[in-house]
């Protein structure tokens, strides 16, 4: 019967057309976005700490304010877009960020690169809530994965395009215009976000038969839920930590891996593009991998649980070559090892982005994702200093290139022992 039931549900959605991947084009687009104002400074690192001295621990101050920032945010923004929806959270994220990057086109001091960057962390933090929240509305849970995959591959088209477009910006204009070109240009995604989206309910363009298949799971509870009823339950700790472990490897590769790729393998502003946009490229395959990994094993019929775990196992195993990358002469052999972490990673973050959709009701899902995003801002700050000192005192990459080793593993552990089976959580009952 339940055969029957999810043939006609797919069939129905087929004819009735497939609106809900526009809003997953969106959401890949303010992703795309999201990113090229993140890595911009990562990017620009050689010239900035040229042009106005930075020290290895000036740049990771400033990238500490920035995550700083991002935790703040992220609890904050988790609430926001469970109280007020996808559509207006989002949008109030995406002119924080845009209005806080556009300012570090006026930044000459520590201080106001400082306080730009905080700005930047505020608005940019709306972006995972909002985008998962919007998921959580418009798929069911067994294409929930491989739609924050595609969404999430935009971070990667965001880190190939910078360093592709960035650097000849600012050969042509200078460092500060760059900033502010980008940044005026973007709010054209902010205009066709809020003409074109709706919850599936209120959408013209929705019609009954996909809106079937997209609330084809159990109805969730209607009373709202925010961080007093998910704060204490094991479940959101497993996420929370899973981030703690993962987010910092990320976000080293992509603030310090340009600076890497200057200093190791001798390139500079022009020449250093390909290899890491060849990097970010080999990660966007592996973001909608993974998701459509354990997508297709749920249909196949395997739990959410085994289906999540076996696909981030596999993202860590194949993380593991890169604690080696330093010792690769070879600029375009580090490419692969580095670019095949950077898309374990991606595959393994879009599982993790599903869990809480997995086992929270809709209400609760901003409010978990908001706690796990300021765990990773944590740990990011903790990786940042840790870069600082290490390459400032030692001058090697080695280090840092062995925590992303070894992260993984220890995520995944922690969401295994806290979580063991992923069952979807009772909200009323203790935790």
């Amino acid at each position: 019967m339940s055969d029957t039931r999810e043939a006609t549900l797919s069939g129905a959605a087929e004819r009735a057309g497939r609106y809900r991947w526009m809003i997953v084009a969106l959401l890949f687009a303010a992703t795309v976005i999201n990113y090229v104002d993140r890595q911009m400074i990562g990017v620009l690192k050689p010239t900035l700490m040229q042009d106005l001295g930075w020290t290895e621990k000036d740049f990771a101050g400033v990238i500490i304010w920035f995550q700083f920032a991002y935790a703040i945010g992220y609890i904050a923004f988790g609430k926001i877009v469970d109280s007020a929806g996808a559509r207006v959270g989002y949008a109030i994220a995406f002119v924080i960020w845009q209005v806080a990057h556009i300012a570090h086109g006026a930044a000459s001091t520590m201080t106001q690169f400082a306080m730009a960057r905080f700005g930047l962390g505020i608005g940019e933090s709306g972006n995972f809530p909002a985008g998962i929240k919007a998921v959580t509305e418009w798929f069911p849970a067994k294409e929930r994965a491989f739609a924050i995959g595609v969404f999430n591959a935009g971070s990667n088209i965001g880190a190939i395009l910078t360093p592709l477009i960035v650097p000849l910006m600012v050969i042509a204009w200078g460092w500060r215009s760059a900033f502010v070109i980008t940044g005026v240009v973007s709010f054209v995604w902010l205009v066709a976000w809020w003409m074109m989206y709706r919850s599936p309910r209120q959408h013209p363009k929705v019609g009954q038969a996909e809106l079937a298949w997209i609330e084809q799971d159990p109805a969730d509870p209607t009373v709202p839920l925010g961080y007093g009823a998910v704060f204490t339950r094991r479940e959101t700790w497993a996420f929370a930590l899973g981030k703690f472990f993962i987010d910092p490897i990320w976000w080293f590769f992509l603030f310090w891996l340009p600076g890497y790729l200057f200093e190791r393998y001798d390139l500079n502003l022009m020449t250093f593009g390909l290899p890491l946009a060849a990097i970010y490229l080999i990660s966007d395959f592996g973001s909608v991998a993974g998701g459509w990994l354990s997508s297709r094993l749920m249909k196949a019929g395997w739990t959410a649980n085994r289906a999540r775990k076996l696909t981030m196992f596999l993202c860590a195993c194949l993380v593991l070559p890169v604690v080696a990358a330093e010792s690769i002469s070879s600029v375009w052999v580090a490419v692969l090892v580095i670019g095949v972490a950077t898309a374990a990673h991606q595959a393994f973050s879009a599982n993790l982005y599903a869990v809480p959709a997995d086992i929270f009701p809709r209400a609760a899902v901003g409010s978990v994702i908001g706690i796990g995003g300021t765990a990773g801002a944590v740990g990011g700050m903790l990786m940042s200093f840790y870069a600082g000192e290490v390459l400032e005192r030692l001058g090697t990459y080695w280090p840092l290139f062995a925590v992303a080793a070894g992260a993984y593993f220890t995520a995944l552990l922690c969401i295994h022992l806290l979580s063991p089976r992923l069952e979807r959580v009772d909200m009323a009952s203790r935790a």
